[in-house]
């Protein structure tokens, strides 16, 4: 069972918004249209302080409700941090105690990320080890190695992210997900793989990303749509 706060993910995926630009803003219309949590992109949203970040948190959660994961995500996994590593991830150490989760890339800096998450577990927090591919989706077997990297630096939840090129990529990642044996976060990217956003959950995903205003990623689609398709299909 993993849970991030109070929403107990074996029960069903959550849908969570990303918040990218005018935080309280886009938290309130998160709510409205039916997110059950938010990711906060620190990268995008251009905060590189703690007392910025700390402040922000604390309008949105003023605002809304939610529950809050904090992401600052890496330029090689879709992100546009710019700065030093160990600032990137202090940073993101010194908002955890007013979070629900933290996301991390496989691809950061291992003694940091390892900080990071020892610090995170500490808390009582939940931690996402992600790895994006913007070019294409490997083969099943480099999949499932990902995932277990992932777990095993930490993760209570393993995210992997790839560009569908194929309908083919698509049923592998979905494959992958259904055979999980531990927590995942499964998303095919672009145009090809946009299904999956709706798809993946009902095969084990336990997380499912939605925007609020311009899409963040290829293919992500709005919380509304997610809500309204997710509901048709239940």
């Amino acid at each position: 069972m993993v849970k991030i706060g109070s929403f107990d993910l074996s029960e069903g995926a959550a849908v969570v918004a990303v918040i990218s630009d005018y935080p309280v803003e886009q938290a309130r219309e998160a709510l409205l249209q039916g997110a059950d949590m938010l990711e906060i992109r620190l990268d995008l949203l251009g905060i590189k302080d703690k007392k910025s970040a700390l402040a922000m948190i604390e309008d949105v959660k003023a605002a809304v409700n939610l529950l809050c994961i904090a992401t600052n995500r890496l330029p090689i996994d879709g992100g546009k941090w710019e700065g030093a590593e160990e600032k990137r991830i202090q940073l993101l150490l010194d908002i955890l105690p007013v979070v629900d989760a933290v996301d991390v890339e496989l691809a950061a800096a291992p003694d940091l990320r390892e900080k990071l998450i020892s610090t995170a577990h500490g808390l009582g927090k939940t931690v996402i080890v992600s790895h994006h591919d913007f070019n294409g989706t490997p083969p099943i077997e480099k999949i499932r190695n990902m995932l277990e990297m992932a777990w095993q630096s930490g993760g209570d939840i393993a995210k992997f992210a790839a560009k569908a090129n194929s309908p083919a990529d698509t049923m592998n990642l979905l494959r992958v997900t259904h055979e999980a044996t531990r927590p995942v976060c499964m998303i095919a990217m672009g145009d090809l793989g946009k299904h999956t956003r709706v798809i993946a959950p009902f095969y084990g995903s336990v997380l499912t990303y939605g925007s609020i205003g311009e899409a963040v990623a290829p293919g992500q689609l709005s919380i509304a749509e997610l809500k309204r398709v997710m509901k048709v299909l239940l």
